[in-house]
């Protein structure tokens, strides 16, 4: 009986060890995820579009100065380059070298857009001069390729276009409301997001946003009279990290997200990461590459590798 014990605790003990050597090797690797987006009657200088999108950073660090990031990046393909928030620890970080090391490094920044997260700095509201200031990290990012996505954004192939704006933004603009700046800052983005209005079948309209936009949310958004939805060909977002801890069999077992209930304890598993529809609106979320360090001892991923996205557009025929 005691040497089954023995035995019995033993394997325990080797299970651990494999345990935590597994999730360390794989917290420090990084997969290519991708996924075709069909979009009705896509003009054909679209089809095949690409976009990479990096998410969540939160400084971590793949090789030293980001080498395996970097060459992984520059060994892909793709028209435009998306990231969509979270790249500090935490607003008050001031650890900027592990996120400039990795722009630096990239190569194909021509069309490179940033939409802040909830660790991110944002941009001031000077009240003597009357105008939003750029915070130092976005200025670090605007130096090194990276634009700060504060307006609408188009790329042109052939007579089409493909259009990136804020998501948040373009709520804020039809709500008559602005978070940072008052009614000069409601009036750029009312400015901005009057491209909405005037799209073409030619054109295509991607949304921007850190957070992932919920089923009650939009159903919310669009029986607001006050608001308007618009017809989003996509919406790509990140935030969740996946679950960041995830179980075999059981997938992910909290995301932040006070709209599910028991704020995001057992989430819907097909509304965690990766592509799914709603109402006519398809929506990317990205597992995202680092961890939340909101709870210390859990600030690592489980069964859940970091990921980079390629994103690419496909004609649907009905």
């Amino acid at each position: 009986m005691k040497r089954r014990i023995g035995y019995l605790i033993l394997a325990i003990f080797m299970f651990v060890l494999f345990l935590i050597g597994y999730t360390i090797w794989d917290n420090n690797r990084i997969i290519v995820t991708e996924e075709e987006v069909l979009i009705k009657d896509l003009p054909q200088e679209l089809e095949g579009f690409t976009i990479l999108q990096i998410s969540d950073l939160h400084e971590k660090e793949f090789g030293k100065n980001q080498k395996k990031l970097i060459e992984l990046v520059n060994s892909l393909q793709y028209d435009s380059l998306v990231i969509t928030g979270d790249l500090l620890a935490d607003q008050n970080s001031l650890n900027y070298d592990p996120i400039y090391m990795l722009f630096e490094g990239i190569r194909n920044k021509e069309h490179a857009l940033f939409v802040p997260g909830n660790t991110d700095p944002v941009n001031s509201f000077n009240v003597r001069k009357n105008r939003s200031e750029k915070h130092e990290f976005i200025q670090g990012l605007e130096s090194r390729g990276i634009k700060l996505l504060d307006s609408n954004y188009s790329i042109t192939k052939g007579g089409s276009k493909v259009y990136f704006v804020d998501f948040k933004k373009s709520l804020q603009a039809e709500n008559n409301k602005s978070e940072i700046g008052g009614i000069e800052a409601l009036q750029l983005a009312r400015n901005d997001m009057s491209i909405l209005n005037n799209l073409t079948e030619q054109d295509v309209l991607i949304g921007l946003t850190h957070y992932p936009i919920v089923d009650i949310q939009i159903d919310q958004i669009k029986a607001n009279p006050n608001m308007k939805f618009h017809n989003f060909d996509l919406i790509m977002a990140g935030h969740y990290h996946g679950g960041q801890i995830r179980l075999p069999f059981l997938g992910a077992l909290f995301v932040p997200e006070p709209y599910y209930k028991h704020g995001g304890l057992f989430p819907p598993s097909d509304r965690v990461k990766g592509l799914w529809e709603y109402r006519q609106t398809k929506q990317y979320v990205s597992a995202g590459l680092g961890s939340s360090k909101a709870i210390s001892f859990l600030g690592f991923r489980l069964f859940n590798t970091p990921e980079i996205n390629l994103i690419s557009f496909k004609n649907r025929r009905e």
